[in-house]
C-alpha cells in the first residue's frame, strides 16, 4: 500500500475520532494493513470510504446498508469510478424515493394522512370514520400499502 497512513493521520483528514474509525473496521468498512509493528496502515482510499459514510448516514442510511453497498469495493486500493458508478445508482434510487416520500410528507402534514386521529376537519373527508384502520396501524395514506 503506497503512501499509507496512520489511524491517527486517517481520524485529521476524515475528521472522525479514532474510536469511530475503529468502529467502522469492525463493520468491514475500512480494512487496514498491520506494518512490521502491528500498527495499523490505512490508505488513503480510505478517506473516500469513511466520507461516503458519513454523508450516507447523514441522510438517514443505516450503517448495515453503507456497508453492504461498499462491500464489494477493491480492498487495497483505490475504487475505480465505475465501482462508484455502481454504488451512486443504488443509492440514487433509495435518496429518490427518499425525497419523493419527504415531498409527501411535506404536502399531506397539514392535511390527513389516515392515521385515525379524526382530529382534523379533513379527516371527516379523506378517513371518515377511521376507515383506514382496516388497511392496518399508522399513517396509511402515506405508507401506500396495507400492512
Amino acid at each position: 500500500m503506497t503512501q499509507s497512513l496512520a489511524i491517527g493521520e486517517l481520524a485529521d483528514r476524515t475528521g472522525l475520532a479514532v474510536s469511530a474509525i475503529r468502529f467502522y473496521e469492525t463493520h468491514g468498512i475500512v480494512k487496514p494493513l498491520r506494518n512490521k509493528g502491528g500498527h495499523r496502515r490505512y490508505g488513503r482510499s480510505d478517506i473516500r470510504r469513511l466520507s461516503f459514510v458519513m454523508a450516507a448516514q447523514n441522510l438517514g442510511f443505516p450503517l448495515g446498508e453503507i456497508a453492504e453497498h461498499l462491500h464489494g469495493l477493491p480492498d487495497h486500493k483505490a475504487p475505480t469510478k465505475a465501482d462508484w458508478t455502481r454504488i451512486s445508482k443504488t443509492f440514487r434510487v433509495q435518496i429518490d424515493a427518499r425525497i419523493a416520500a419527504l415531498e409527501e410528507l411535506r404536502d399531506k402534514l397539514d392535511g390527513c394522512i389516515g392515521c385515525g386521529c379524526l382530529s382534523l376537519k379533513s379527516c371527516a373527508l379523506y378517513n371518515p370514520k377511521d376507515v383506514k384502520a382496516k388497511e392496518g396501524p399508522g399513517p396509511r395514506n402515506l405508507r401506500h400499502q396495507p400492512a
